[in-house]
C-alpha cells in the first residue's frame, strides 16, 4: 500500500520549490549582477526557511548553470567568459529562429497584438532606464510567441539559457544604452504579419544575438 508523504516532507518540498522559484525568477530577469554571493544562511532568512530547502533550490539552480557552487562552498552567480557568451548566443541563434518559425501558422492577430503590448512595454522600460523591467519584458515578448510553437521541450532548453545569461544581460542593458525598444522587435512583428517565415527567422536571429556578441566582443 501506498504511504502519504508525512507533512513534514510535503512541507519541505513545499518550502524548497518556493525558494527555487523566486531565486529562478530573479535570476533570469537581471536582478543580480555577475559574480554576486549569496548564502545559504542569508536565503534562508529571507524567505523564512530553514537551511534544507536553501541548499535543495541552490543545488537545483547550480545543476542548471544559473549559480556557481566552488569548492570553498561559496554560491555566486556566474561571471560568464567571452567563450562562454559565444556559445550560449549560438544557442538562442539556433533555438529561437526555429521555436519562432514553429509559431508563425499560429500566430494569429491577438497573438501579434498582444506583441506589440509588450513591445511598448519594452519601451517604457528603457525610457525608465528600468534594467531589470527591460529583460522582463523582452523574454516575455519571446516566450508569448514561442509558446505558439508547441515545443516544450525545445522552449525549456531556451528558457535554460536565458536563465544563464540573466546576470550577464544586466550588464549588457548597461553597456548598450537603449534609448527605444530593439529595432528587431518591429521585424519580427512586421513578419509575422507577413507571414515571412525566412525574415521571422533573420530578424529572430539578429535579435537574440547582436548584443551578446557586443559583450563579448
Amino acid at each position: 500500500m501506498l504511504m502519504n508523504p508525512r507533512p513534514t516532507e510535503t512541507g519541505a518540498a513545499v518550502a524548497h520549490d518556493r525558494v527555487y522559484r523566486a531565486l529562478r525568477t530573479r535570476i533570469m530577469h537581471g536582478e543580480v549582477g555577475p559574480g554576486e554571493a549569496m548564502t545559504l544562511r542569508g536565503l534562508g532568512r529571507e524567505f523564512g526557511v530553514s537551511m534544507t530547502p536553501a541548499r535543495e533550490a541552490v543545488r537545483r539552480l547550480v545543476s542548471e548553470g544559473a549559480l556557481f557552487l566552488s569548492a570553498s562552498g561559496r554560491v555566486s552567480t556566474p561571471e560568464l567568459s567571452n567563450e562562454r557568451i559565444e556559445e550560449l548566443a549560438a544557442i538562442r541563434a539556433l533555438l529561437e529562429p526555429e521555436l519562432s518559425a514553429r509559431a508563425l501558422p499560429r500566430a494569429h492577430p491577438a497573438l501579434i497584438d498582444r506583441m506589440e503590448t509588450i513591445n511598448a512595454t519594452v519601451g517604457q522600460a528603457v525610457a525608465r532606464r528600468d534594467a531589470v523591467g527591460y529583460i522582463r519584458a523582452n523574454l516575455e515578448f519571446h516566450r508569448t510567441l514561442y509558446l505558439r510553437a508547441q515545443a516544450p521541450a525545445m522552449l525549456a532548453l531556451a528558457e535554460t539559457v536565458w536563465l544563464q545569461l540573466g546576470p550577464t544581460m544586466r550588464a549588457l542593458y548597461g553597456r548598450l544604452n537603449r534609448t527605444e525598444p530593439p529595432q528587431h522587435h518591429r521585424l519580427i512583428l512586421a513578419a509575422l504579419k507577413a507571414g515571412d517565415e525566412p525574415g521571422l527567422r533573420l530578424a529572430v536571429r539578429a535579435d537574440v544575438t547582436q548584443g551578446l556578441r557586443l559583450l563579448a566582443a
